[in-house]
Order: structure tokens, then C-alpha cells, then sequence
């Protein structure tokens, strides 16, 4: 009967059924039957096959870890025959084929005990070593009647000499000569011993080392100083993500499985770490040994180097427009603290959160921000999958950045900070959120200390300033923003987020432009490789897949929409995606406006001409193209043959979309509608450049104080 040697509870043998899983087994036997089902052993990779690993458990057994039970894909191991590794003992078949499971612990520090196991059971390892150097055969001794140098004594039997001396004189001399050299070895070594005691050598300390310097460094222990940027419990080690002015590394602790190592160290500490450099699953990370978190000059020292090479680094050193054009050049200011910003969250470890409208604009907006953050990610981050961890872009269903999708911001940051101790994100508004229906959204980011920046377009509101960090809005600045595109304005912040993508940007503001695109973007395009139906094609396209699964990125499929200059240059690419997902756009787009107008009516009043269209009776509200889409397309093709004011009205159940030639302000159509309907719970969204909602049943009634509104503000 012995004691379980990690809970001390008594048992036949070393370990307690209940912690057989908390301890790691090195196999001893020579049969497969005498492994144990349930518990891990260290192995040696043997080699591979499609269907999976084999591992050498211990010198005379093989079991198959099969790729089912893999935590990732195969062919993603990166195992090397003859490396040490961890695995479970599934299954001992009766033809003695071994089935082995997968352990996400592969160190064996991350186990709670160690343990040999024999074909008569388990020892501990020191007992066993014992055992083993009392099986070796002692070493004969050819002089093992001669007396030992501890013990030199005369021989009482061996006769006198003359001078009555037992023994002869040679031996007692030689027996002396042993005793005293013993003796002064022994105070020789005594004397070493009390030199090491009174002078112990003590380790030098290690110097710091940065992150950026670490993959030269696998196998070495280094010191990292820094801030915790994340913390993150598996059912293994605890995992710490730690950054430093250079960049950002996963820092695995071990306790016990599953058990928070280091709890009193919380997000945002300063502290020092040591711990050896090693690849894990193709990542670089740190075995960490020591964690101390730093306080006072330490800890100040520290935030001051951090905070430095975040200013030094995160502002751009000049701002340079992709193009000339009046209403990007009214913000450059802006659009370097838009870049600031978002360059800033990628040092300090924060996730990025792209919003912008589900639209051509929108999405390629979006993308521009995210073809100039995800290589930061990359560079600053050494976990391969960084950029979908600190990057996300997620499309809105309109121009506002409402409660809805702020409550749904908010509990995703929330819920990434308890349970992985992720930072709060810099959520980016692009072609959105510049109006003041977006404010109570701001508001509920900022109760929680998250940061906002919105880029715009819109005719912006005065407020939407005062609510978020950075407002990219040059009708704030009083610029004309009739021919500007929210992409317009995204690209020349991306080119100053990241200047290394900045020529793979040049084509975007382009393609962003339904009509009358400014001279200059039309020259960055061609420059870029991209003629008018290649721009026009990839404009399309995404506006197609913008309305599919709308709610969703659809980041390589839009990439590979917008950044295949290779294809676009080659007139009879049987491979260009944009130009077969824009005949699809054509063909869906014409049907629709022939129904739109054969089922339109219009009017003339005042010398205004007004096209009506039931946007609820004759249109597919659920099928592409959508409302907006639609009465934009429809109102540019109707306009042209107009020589008076020009109106396009889309009516549905509860809403009103308002098209004219000339500039008018919604907001202040709907404050005439609401004058004239009051009980209609007229609300104006999206601001000036907006639309109109009301209650169903007061519809026909809003309609026509639309029109009079409209006639009245044009006639």
C-alpha cells in the first residue's frame, strides 16, 4: 500500500485511479497488452501516414494516432520522426494494434506527475533508477584479503622481528602513508566545501530581450518586459499574451491542467517574464518560468518605453493624398489621427472591428482598411492566426450604427474579455455612424472605455465629433462632398495606416463611383492596371455579393474581387471572377428596372417631375437588387431624359426613399411631412442624406406631404 503522489490518498500502487490523466507515463514494458487504457505516455514519433501518425510507445510497442483525433489537420503537424511527444492510450486491440489519442499538453511539465510503468505496474522514477543500479553485477576485487586504507592495522598473527614490531616496517609504513593521505584529502575537502558554502556562485541575471528579436533565439531562455495584453485559460497551460515596444507573443504558464497559473496577473499589468523560446505548432512562444508583475519605476519605465514607440511608430511621418481632390485634402489632418488610431490598436494588442454600410461603397471601404491592417497583425503578432483574432469586419444593414449593432458590439468585446481576456476593440466606422441616430451606440461603446472612429461620406452631424475619437467628415469642414464616396476617403486612410500596400489601393476610389468618378481616381486606376470595364466590373460584383449573406465579410471572396490586377489585364480570362459575377449583376439589375418601370406612375407638378414607385407592390423586397439599389439605378437612367427638377420616390409600407436632381436636405422633407401628417410618427435615418419612416397606416397620407414637401423645396 503506498500513496497517490498527487493527492497523497492511500493506494495499491502509485497513483489514484481519479488522477491517472494528471500524470504522464514512460512505458518500460514489451507488449501492448501490458499499456494502460486512459493514460498518457511520452513517445517517439515513428513516421506518418495518410490516415494519420505512428508513435513509438516506449521501445517494443507502436500505436496509430489517427487523424480524427487530431486538434488540427494533419499535414499542419509539425512533428519530425524521432521527436519526443505526448499521447493517450485509447484502446489496446486484441491483435494488439494500439489506438492513441491526442494530448494537448506536450510538455512534460504540464503534467502533475511522472511515473514508470513496468509489466509489474507503476514506480516512481527515482525508485526505479534504484532498482536498476542494484540489478548491476558488483565488480570483482582481486585484492579482497588485502586490509582496507580506512582500517591499516598490524598483523597480531604475523611473527615478531628483532626489535619485538609485529608485521614489517614496510607495510606499517605503507599503511601510515595511506591514512595520511586520506586525511588531507578529506580536509582538502573539507576546506573546498567551506570556500563554496561562504562564497556561493550565484547566476548572472538575464538581460531583456524584445520580441522582435526572439525567433533567433529558440531554445534560449530570454527576459521579456512588457504589458499583458490577453489571458487565456486552456484545459492545459494558461496562456498570457505579452507586448513590448516591438511587438506582441504567447506566453504559455503551467500550474495544473486546466488551472490558472500566476492569478493574481490581470490584463494591463506591466511585468517581467522569463521563459524559454520555443515553436509551437509552428508558432513562436514562451515557456514561461518566471512572472513577476512590476510596480513604481519599474513598472514606469516600462509604459514609458512602450509608450514611446507607440507615438514614434503609430503616427504617420507625413500625410500624402493618393490623389487631388478638394474634399479629401479638406480632412488630411483627420485622416492622419484616423490612421493613428488605428495603428495604435494594433501595437497595444487591441482587436480592430471594421462597421461599414452593406454596400459597394461599404464594403469597399472596408476592405481598403483591411488590405492595410491584416499585415500588421501579422507582423506584430507571432500566432499565425492573429488576423482573424485582431481584425474583424462586420457589414451593417444600414448607414447607422444603431443600438442593435452596438449591443451586439458590446457583448462580443465583453464576453472576448472574460473568457479570453482580450482588449477592448477601436470599433471603425466607415460609410456609416456620422449622423445623430448613431450617438446612443457611441454612448454604449464609451461607457465600457471602447474608442470609435467613423469615415464618412454623409452630410455629418456636429455631434457625431464630440462622440468618438476621430471624425473623417468633410462636410463638418464645410467641403462639397457631391462627388466624394466613403471608399474615397477609407483608401487614403489605409495608405497612410500601412504605406507598403499603398500602390495596391490606388484602383479602389474608382470603384467605388456608380458615375461621374472624379478625373484623378480614373488615372490612379488605369496606372494600377484596371481600364473602365475592369473598374466597372469589380464595382458590380461587389455590389452583388454585398447583398448575399449580407451580415457577413466574405473577406477572401471580396479580395479576390478587388486585388487580382493579374486578371483584370487579360481581356479573355476564363478565371476573372469580377467579370462573371458582374454579368450576373446585369442581368438581375435589368430585370428588376423593367418591372420598376412598368409599374411606376408620373407626376408633374410645378414643373417638378416626379416618378412614384411602390417599392412594397412592385419590387422583390427579399431578392437582389435592394430598394436603395434599385431607385438609384432607376432615377439615374430616368433623370437624363428630364428638363425640369427631376424627382425618383420609392414608397414602401413604413418607409420613403427620396432621389432628386437637385440637392435637398431629408430632414427637412420629413420635418414638412411630420408638420403636415402629425400622427404619422414621421422619423427621418441616416440624417440629411437619409430616409424617411412613418407608421403603415398613415402611408398614403405621407405620400403625398412628401410630394408637396418635395415640390416645394424644388419648384
Amino acid at each position: 500500500m503506498g500513496n497517490c503522489i498527487i493527492c497523497g490518498t492511500p493506494v495499491d500502487g502509485e497513483i489514484c485511479e481519479s488522477h491517472e490523466e494528471d500524470a504522464v507515463f514512460e512505458f518500460r514494458g514489451t507488449a501492448p497488452s501490458q499499456l494502460t487504457p486512459g493514460r498518457y505516455y511520452r513517445g517517439t514519433v515513428d513516421g506518418y501516414a495518410d490516415f494519420g501518425v505512428f508513435v513509438d510507445v516506449g521501445d517494443h510497442v507502436t500505436g496509430l494516432l489517427h487523424r480524427s483525433e487530431l486538434d488540427q489537420r494533419l499535414e499542419s503537424l509539425d512533428w519530425e520522426p524521432g521527436d519526443d511527444v505526448f499521447v493517450q492510450v485509447l484502446d489496446v486491440r486484441d491483435n494488439g494494434n494500439v489506438d492513441l489519442g491526442w494530448s494537448i499538453r506536450q510538455r512534460e511539465r504540464e503534467f502533475r506527475g511522472k511515473l514508470i510503468e513496468t509489466p509489474d505496474g507503476e514506480v516512481r522514477p527515482e525508485e526505479f533508477e534504484d532498482e536498476t543500479d542494484d540489478a548491476e553485477p558488483a565488480v570483482e576485487s582481486d585484492a579482497e584479503d588485502e586490509p582496507t586504507p580506512e582500517e591499516p592495522t598490524v598483523d597480531e598473527t604475523a611473527p615478531a622481528d628483532e626489535s619485538g614490531t609485529s608485521g614489517s616496517a614496510e607495510a606499517v609504513a605503507a599503511g601510515s602513508a595511506a591514512v595520511a593521505t586520506e586525511s588531507t584529502t578529506a580536509t582538502a575537502g573539507t576546506a573546498t566545501d567551506d570556500a563554496a558554502d561562504a562564497t556561493p556562485e550565484s547566476e548572472p541575471a538575464l538581460k531583456r530581450t524584445t520580441i522582435d528579436a526572439i525567433d533567433t533565439q529558440v531554445g534560449s531562455v530570454v527576459r521579456l518586459e512588457g504589458e499583458i495584453t490577453g489571458i487565456r485559460q486552456t484545459s492545459g497551460p494558461t496562456v498570457f499574451e505579452l507586448r513590448d515596444e516591438t511587438g506582441t507573443v504567447e506566453c504559455a504558464a503551467f500550474e495544473e491542467a486546466g488551472v490558472r497559473a500566476y492569478p493574481a496577473v490581470e490584463v494591463d499589468d506591466v511585468v517581467a517574464l522569463e521563459g524559454e523560446v520555443e515553436r509551437h505548432h509552428g508558432d513562436l512562444q514562451i515557456e514561461t518560468e518566471s512572472l513577476e508583475v512590476l510596480e513604481g519605476e519599474d513598472r514606469e519605465s516600462v509604459l514609458d518605453r512602450l509608450e514611446s514607440a507607440i507615438e514614434q511608430q503609430a503616427r504617420p511621418t507625413e500625410v500624402s493624398t493618393l490623389a487631388e481632390h478638394g474634399a479629401v485634402t479638406s480632412v488630411v489632418g483627420h485622416l492622419a489621427d484616423a490612421a493613428t488610431a488605428i495603428r495604435r490598436a494594433v501595437m497595444e494588442a487591441r482587436p480592430v472591428v471594421v462597421r461599414h454600410g452593406a454596400t459597394a461603397d461599404g464594403y469597399v471601404a472596408g476592405a481598403a482598411i483591411e488590405r492595410a491592417v491584416l499585415p500588421l497583425i501579422r507582423e506584430k503578432h507571432t500566432r499565425e492566426d492573429a488576423e482573424y483574432h485582431y481584425f474583424e469586419r462586420r457589414p451593417l444593414d444600414s448607414r447607422v450604427y444603431g443600438m442593435d449593432a452596438a449591443t451586439d458590439d458590446v457583448t462580443s468585446m465583453l464576453e472576448a474579455r472574460d473568457r479570453h481576456g482580450e482588449q477592448l476593440p477601436l470599433v471603425v466606422l466607415v460609410d456609416a455612424g456620422s449622423t445623430e441616430e448613431s450617438i446612443d451606440g457611441y454612448e454604449l461603446l464609451s461607457l465600457y472605455g471602447a474608442e470609435a472612429v467613423v469615415i464618412d461620406d454623409s452630410r455629418a452631424d456636429e455631434a457625431v465629433a464630440d462622440a468618438v475619437s476621430v471624425a473623417v467628415a468633410p462636410s463638418l469642414e464645410g467641403a462639397d462632398v457631391a462627388d466624394l464616396t466613403s471608399t474615397a476617403l477609407a483608401a487614403n486612410v489605409a495608405a497612410h495606416v500601412n504605406e507598403d500596400v499603398r500602390d495596391d489601393l490606388r484602383h479602389l476610389p474608382a470603384v467605388s463611383y456608380w458615375e461621374n468618378t472624379p478625373e484623378a481616381y480614373s488615372e490612379l486606376a488605369t496606372e494600377a492596371g484596371y481600364d473602365e470595364t475592369a473598374i466597372s466590373e469589380r464595382r458590380e460584383a461587389v455590389a452583388l455579393e454585398a447583398y448575399y449573406q449580407s451580415y457577413k465579410d466574405k473577406r477572401k471572396l471580396v479580395a479576390d474581387l478587388l486585388f487580382d490586377g493579374e486578371a483584370a489585364a487579360t481581356d479573355d480570362q476564363p478565371g476573372n471572377l469580377a467579370a462573371h459575377v458582374s454579368e450576373q449583376f446585369r442581368a438581375k439589375l435589368e430585370t428588376e428596372l423593367e418591372t420598376a418601370r412598368e409599374n411606376s406612375t408620373i407626376q408633374g407638378r410645378d414643373g417638378v417631375s416626379i416618378t412614384i414607385l411602390d417599392t412594397d407592390a412592385f419590387t422583390h423586397r427579399y431578392n437582389f437588387p435592394t430598394t436603395v439599389l434599385l431607385l438609384d439605378e432607376l432615377h439615374r437612367r430616368e433623370r437624363d431624359h428630364a428638363d425640369d427638377p427631376y424627382v425618383t420616390l420609392g414608397v414602401g409600407d413604413d418607409d420613403l426613399h427620396v432621389r432628386t436632381t437637385d440637392d435637398v436636405d431629408v430632414r427637412e422633407i420629413g420635418d414638412a411631412i411630420a408638420e403636415r401628417v402629425p400622427d404619422a410618427g414621421v422619423r427621418v435615418v441616416g440624417g440629411a442624406d437619409g430616409h424617411v419612416e412613418f407608421l403603415p397606416g398613415q402611408r398614403e397620407a405621407v405620400r403625398e406631404a412628401a410630394i408637396d414637401a418635395l415640390v416645394d423645396a424644388l419648384a
